[in-house]
């Protein structure tokens, strides 16, 4: 649980702090209106990291639409955006990624509800229940002898195109739409890939002068280990039927447009390849690795290369450098045969790692508290039993306060004597015999009932435990207040001087000893003769003379016997002080504990976190942010005092938060952080020169290990390229031509990016260019590869074994006919 809650708060901060950089950043905006197009079940993951990433990155997010070809009857994506959500926001979803890595961080999925959906379905025929040896042949022969699916298609496109107008105020121009298909290549229905691009491109045909029109191909080979033989057949179909869709003289002609009265209207394409450009991407990058991030790298890709292509440059913007050329790109793609490549990608980030960075912070505030708490007290053994009420004068000062007034023995001179004993009678005798001639026991039990018993209650009513909890309490105004961890070291069972049990036990040895010696004494006085004893003796006057026994009797020997009954007192009341103080100190001691676990839990987490960091970006977190952090403390103390952070204002009483439970203290302990911490100016670095800090934290001035700006660029430069490995694995690299294009996402007058774009500039092959955005979070690289063909694919040569045996064996993997497609290489 604590675990849980440190991390779910190290995330909401890392949240927070991307949407606060986003504000701070200036997002990129896309020129023309953009929509994404999803075919098949096996498409929906992608849905909600593709449209996240947008609304993170892009300023005019929100007017991109989203439309999902999903079966009937299957689990269509059903998301939208959030009610009441203004059309100028983004989509719904929060996943921010920190640290170097080729990740997006995993998307939550989209808030769903509202009028303002961006997220439409597109109902095609039912793939559940059908043989998977005729699967696709069967979707392509439903599709076509069904004309529902094409009229519900119709109606659901110009709905959507209908509702992308409503958004036309967002662009600087409604003459062109960037469509992006995307899908998995193992879906059955990709088979029906080219009548859903035509149909939807004729229908925003209607609405654009032009759409420009990109497929996005996914490849998983992670998820083939129960059915890798039919899965990879799919794939292998697919791909040989998108060969053909590229082929330059690709033509196609079909009743795809289907009017309100059931009319239909063919829509002719090509000669001409169906798509504009089709970027091939894997699970596993062109190293054979499988990335981290698995399929979400990709998801991150695709976004990214919308932007890219799509970016609006602002006229006369010096800063936009070596921009994107679609067209430049698919001439460097193509080959000396003139034959068009395909493209793949890599994506990597570097940012400052939020998640890291709370969770030190945390820990470290934590720290700073314990020590606080634990640190030596300056009060001597002396000044420890004062604070406690424990010292011998304020025992004797409270023991008073359990007796009634002393003077009240006097009043015991008017009790009734047993008859008349003259002194003759008395002096003989024993001073106890005479007391009980004269009063029998009657002066024993008006000292009992009006003494020894008010006493003993008012000893039962004192609460130790009750009155020394305002010591515990939150520190204000300069007071000192004593912590538990200094409690559990006063409180010890042993004979050190600085234990305050210690100092009590001594002082009840005391008690004891005085109230033997009074005992004997009263013994002694009881033992003596009347007639020896110090009182006046009238002759003559024997009543007067008893008279004063009686006086003498009461002043002192119920004098004597007051003060043994204050000793007695002082000891029932040190024994329950004994009592009170061996339960404080096992309170103490089970808080100590529970301090020392939390404390272990939150380091546990903080090293984990870090440990998952790549190169310098987890290099020194808890070094730096100990030292930023006592640095924010030590302000906060200038301004309030010392111990401020255990006041009332900021953690309270941190004894009352542990017996509620660790997770009391620590949501305590988070509101801090966030609110007094986190928010200081410290925090607030770019992330080069917050690097850079922490880089060298630990280094002397004299210390050559120090970590220059240059190196630390150079280091950020090569990690950011190496992440950014193209996700496809290619045989040995035989495509005709390989063509790279490099682009950095971030503020092209960073002292990063001014590094970046001059290293290597004179022995560079590849094209290299700067996306601008406004920002200090972070910078973000997108490496373009294209040029090969789908036979280099390691997959097409792995998967082609798999799909001429299940061609031979009679499955049906194709709509068209096999003779149309071509040949296989």
């Amino acid at each position: 649980m604590i675990r849980s809650l440190a991390m779910r708060y190290a995330a909401e901060y890392a949240a927070r702090e991307d949407r606060l950089q986003d504000q701070g950043d200036g997002r990129s905006s896309i020129h023309y209106p953009a929509l994404f197009l999803f075919v098949g079940e096996k498409a929906a993951p992608a849905i909600g990291p593709v449209l996240d990433s947008c609304r993170r990155k892009w300023d005019n997010a929100g007017g991109v639409m989203a439309l999902h070809a999903v079966p009937e009857g299957g689990k269509a994506e059903q998301s939208a955006v959030p009610q009441g959500e203004p059309a100028s926001g983004g989509f719904a979803s929060e996943s921010p990624a920190s640290g170097i890595s080729s990740r997006s961080g995993a998307s939550a999925p989209l808030l769903s509800g509202g009028p303002t959906d961006r997220l439409r379905t597109m109902i095609l025929p039912r793939t559940e229940g059908r043989d998977p040896r005729t699967v696709r042949r069967d979707l392509f022969l439903e599709f076509q002898g069904e004309q529902r699916y094409l009229a519900e298609m119709n109606t659901a496109l110009r709905r959507l195109t209908d509702s992308m107008a409503d958004y036309g105020r967002l662009y600087s121009s409604f003459d062109v739409i960037h469509l992006t298909v995307i899908t998995r290549v193992d879906d059955p229905l990709n088979v029906l890939l080219p009548e859903i691009t035509l149909l939807t491109r004729a229908v925003l045909g209607q609405s654009f002068k032009s759409v420009q029109t990109d497929l996005f191909t996914l490849i998983s080979e992670r998820d083939q280990a129960e059915s890798f033989g039919l899965s990879s057949s799919a794939g292998m179909a697919f791909l040989r039927e998108l060969e053909g869709m590229q082929s330059p003289d690709y033509e196609r002609t079909a009743p795809l447009l289907v009017t309100e009265d059931g009319l239909s209207i063919p829509v002719s394409h090509g000669p001409a390849p169906l798509f504009d450009l089709v970027y091939v991407l894997s699970d596993k990058n062109e190293r054979g690795t499988s990335p981290a991030g698995g399929m979400d790298d990709n998801y991150e890709i695709i976004s990214h290369i919308s932007l890219l292509k799509n970016v609006m440059r602002p006229s006369g913007d010096s800063r936009e450098q070596a921009g994107y050329n679609n067209m430049a790109f698919k001439s460097g793609i193509r080959g000396s045969t003139g034959r068009q490549g395909y493209a793949s990608a890599g994506f990597s980030g570097v940012k400052r790692p939020n998640r890291q960075i709370a969770l030190a912070v945390l820990y470290h505030t934590f720290r700073r508290i314990t020590e606080e708490m634990s640190g030596e007290s300056r009060l001597g053994p002396r000044e420890r039993l004062e604070r406690l009420g424990l010292s011998q004068g304020s025992l004797r000062e409270r023991a008073k306060k359990l007796l009634p007034d002393k003077e009240g023995i006097l009043e015991m001179t008017g009790l009734m004597s047993h008859g008349r004993p003259s002194y003759s009678e008395l002096k003989k005798l024993s001073l106890r015999e005479a007391e009980e001639r004269l009063f029998g026991g009657g002066g024993e039990a008006y000292f009992s009932s009006n003494f020894a018993l008010p006493a003993a209650k008012r000893l039962e009513a004192a609460d130790p435990l009750r009155e020394w909890k305002p010591l515990l309490a939150a520190p204000e105004g300069g007071s000192e207040g004593v912590t538990f961890f200094q409690l559990a070291e006063w409180t010890a069972d042993s004979d050190d001087a600085g234990s305050v049990l210690y100092g009590l036990r001594q002082h009840m040895a005391g008690l004891r000893a005085a109230i033997a010696l009074s005992r004997e004494e009263l013994e002694l006085l009881y033992g003596d003769s009347v007639d020896r004893l110090p009182f006046s003796k009238v002759p003559l006057m024997d009543k007067r003379t008893v008279r004063n026994f009686i006086h003498y009797l009461f002043a002192e020997v119920y004098g004597a016997k007051y003060e043994l009954l204050l000793l007695e007192s002082e000891l029932a009341l040190c024994l329950r002080l004994e009592a009170a103080l061996e339960s404080l100190h096992s309170a103490s001691v089970k808080r100590v504990k529970a301090m020392e676990r939390l404390e272990e839990e939150l380091k546990a987490a903080v090293l984990d976190s870090i440990g998952r960091a790549e190169g310098d970006i987890g290099r020194n977190i808890m070094e730096y942010y100990r030292a930023v952090t006592d640095e924010v403390i030590g302000e906060i103390e200038s301004r309030r005092g010392p111990g401020a952070l255990l006041g009332e204002r900021y953690m309270g009483s941190v004894p009352d938060l542990l017996d509620r439970g660790g997770e009391a203290l620590l949501e305590r302990l988070i509101g801090v952080c966030e609110r007094e911490i986190l928010t200081a100016e410290p925090f607030a670095l770019s992330f080069e020169e917050e690097l850079l800090r922490r880089a060298n934290v630990a280094a002397a001035y004299d210390n050559r290990e120090v970590l220059s700006k240059e190196e630390l660029f150079r280091r950020l430069y090569r990690t950011l390229e190496e992440e950014a490995a193209i996700h496809v694995r290619l045989f040995e690299y035989t495509q005709e031509h390989r063509h790279e294009e490099k682009y950095f996402f971030g503020d092209s007058g960073s002292e990063f990016l001014r590094y970046a774009l001059s290293a290597d500039e004179t022995t560079r092959i590849y094209r290299l260019g700067v996306v601008h955005e406004r920002r200090r979070s972070g910078v973000e690289k997108l490496n373009l590869m294209g040029g090969f063909h789908l036979e280099d694919l390691l997959y097409y040569r792995n998967g082609r074994i798999y799909y001429e045996t299940y061609m031979k064996n009679g499955y049906e993997l194709h709509g068209v006919d096999e003779e149309s497609l071509p040949a296989l290489r």
